[in-house]
Parts: structure tokens; sequence; C-alpha cells
């Protein structure tokens, strides 16, 4: 039985970087199919995990430092660039989850797209908060960047990311990424993948 995964993301998440980049290897050989469900993961936080903003206050900074240590340290293991946190972080990534949902529809094209605006903010530490960097972004990974913005900016996209945000919160989010294995089954992070690959072996 092919096993359905949802996999709610914010481009703006580095762990949610590293979840994208990891989860099809660690589901190698396993009959899956992913739906990559682009939402705002700051309407997650101030709506359930305000919590996060208190942990980005100066005086936790000795324990951020650690953590982009080990962040680093994962992006090694899983052969991705993180130059984290660059001059454009916190990234706000409206403009850009708008983008990704105006491709929801084709998932193979929204695939590629995340996997080069990853890349842009990630690796190259470009603006993605940036509506001309994400039309080049577009251009570069092969779009019509020009023509895709401006669906982005349309109301229904804006109303379909407005919605999968709501639908996460709903269904216990409260970060990027949140993986759903099956209709219940809750994940979250890149440290969780081997729990989703154990779930869906059992679900198979």
């Amino acid at each position: 039985m092919t096993v359905k995964i949802d996999f709610f993301f914010d481009l703006s998440s580095p762990w949610t970087r590293l979840a994208f980049a990891n989860i099809r290897p660690t589901l190698d050989g396993l009959d899956y199919a992913i739906t990559w469900r682009p939402f705002l993961v700051g309407g997650v936080f101030n709506a359930v995990n305000p919590s996060v903003y208190e942990s980005r206050k100066p005086e936790n900074a000795a324990k951020l430092a650690r953590s982009f240590g080990w962040l680093k340290q994962w992006a090694d293991l899983a052969g991705v660039g993180m130059n984290f946190p660059s001059e454009f972080h916190p990234l706000k990534s409206v403009y850009a989850m708008r983008f990704c949902c105006a491709l929801e529809d084709d998932q193979e094209a929204l695939e590629r797209f995340a996997h080069a605006a990853f890349e842009a903010y990630f690796t190259d530490a470009r603006n993605l908060d940036d509506p001309a960097v994400l039309v080049a972004v577009a251009d570069e990974a092969g779009f019509d960047g020009k023509a895709l913005g401006e669906q982005a900016a349309s109301q229904p996209v804006k109303d379909a990311l407005r919605a999968n945000t709501e639908e996460a919160i709903a269904r216990g989010a409260f970060g990027s990424p949140t993986i759903f294995v099956g209709e219940d089954a809750m994940y979250f992070g890149n440290d969780q993948l081997p729990l989703v690959r154990q779930k869906v072996e059992q679900l198979a």
C-alpha cells in the first residue's frame, strides 16, 4: 500500500532545509507518496508556539551558537549548504511561500522550485524576502519568474497559503517541518525522519 505523507514546510527554516534534502533518501525503497504543503511557520508560532521568539533573545546567544554549530554538522552530514544565519535572518518568508503555494497543484514543479529556493537562501545567502530575488530564482530553476510572481500575488494563492497554515495548526503543528504519515501520525524536524521511515514501514 502506498503510504501518504504530508510535508508542511516553510523555506525560512534551516531544519526544514535539512529534512527536505533527507526525506527521500531516508524513505528509499519504501512505497510512499509525498505531498509538499507550503505554509507560514510564523503564523504557526503566533498561534501555538510563541516561545520560539523568546529563544531568539540575546540572553540565549550561547545556546543559539551551539544550536547553529550542530545545524552545520547536520548539513555536512546531508551534503547541503548551510550559510546560516545570514544577514537576511530571520526571513519573513511570506512572498517566498506564496511562490511555493502558486505551484502546489504541480507537485513536481513545487519540489523543483523549493529545492532552488533552499539553495538560494541557505547556500548562497540570497534574500528571499525580496520579490525580485524570488523571480530570479524561479527563472534560474526553469520557470517564468515574472508570471509566477504575478500568480503568487493573486488573492486565491494568498487564501490557499492561509488555509494551509490553518490546516497545519488544526492538525497539531507547532513548527517547520511538520510531517504527517497517514492521517494522524505527526513528526517534527529533521531528526525524526527515522521515525517517519518506521511509521511508513508499519503502514505499507
